[in-house]
């Protein structure tokens, strides 16, 4: 049985940082699985943030490029986000994901990849 559980959210000033971790049961971040952290605001649909296969291969969406940086530790099975110079547009549900062991990384972006999501962690970035 997989299971992801997030931490590090919380509230921060914009300009400020954060660092978002996904633990992970029962799941091993294999060269051809992928993980992706994604982030919902209420009344919003589901949006992909960042993506990483195996620990090597990583993209991040266009709105956080050069601000967030995704990145795994296969040794200890755990996901990260780096957020720094955080805006009021980040607040979100954001939410740690993992694929089969195959991935489709011309479908990273489709939340119908993923079949493991956690219980997501609050971040809320005030002005």
């Amino acid at each position: 049985q997989v299971q992801l559980v997030e931490s590090g959210g919380g509230s921060v000033q914009a300009g400020g940082s954060l660092t978002l971790s996904c633990a992970t049961s029962g799941y091993t971040t294999a060269d051809s699985a992928c993980m992706a952290w994604f982030r919902q605001a209420p009344g919003k649909e589901r949006e992909g943030v960042a993506y990483i296969r195996g620990s090597s291969m990583t993209t991040v969406a266009d709105f956080v490029k050069g601000r967030f940086t995704i990145s795994a530790d296969n040794v200890k099975n755990t996901l990260y986000l780096q957020m720094n110079n955080l805006a009021v547009e980040d607040t979100a549900m954001y939410y740690c994901a993992a694929t089969g062991d195959m991935c489709r990384w011309n479908r990273i972006s489709r939340v119908s990849e993923y079949d493991y999501w956690g219980q997501g962690t609050q971040v809320t970035v005030s002005s």
